[in-house]
């Protein structure tokens, strides 16, 4: 049972950097999206990114929707712990 909850752990942790990857290319002009890493991070992270997306309201072109992926796998560390 330990190693399962290790897993969880890792799993989480490398999600949060993949995340964290994605946030850092939003910020990068002219990005070309076609670049085989660009589209692993939006593929990556998108399923989990657009649900929450649409559930926030807009606040002026801001997308919180990372912001509370981070948290929510910040919860769940803590949980696994």
């Amino acid at each position: 049972m330990g190693s399962l909850f290790y897993i969880l752990f890792w799993a989480l942790r490398v999600f949060q950097l993949i995340l964290l990857a994605r946030v850092l290319m939003s910020w990068i002009p002219n990005l070309d999206y076609s670049n085989p890493i660009a589209r692993f991070l939006y593929k990556a992270t998108e399923p989990v990114l657009a649900p929450i997306r649409s559930a926030l309201p807009p606040l002026g072109g801001i997308d919180l929707s990372p912001l509370v992926v981070f948290l929510s796998i910040s919860v769940l560390i803590e949980l696994v712990i």
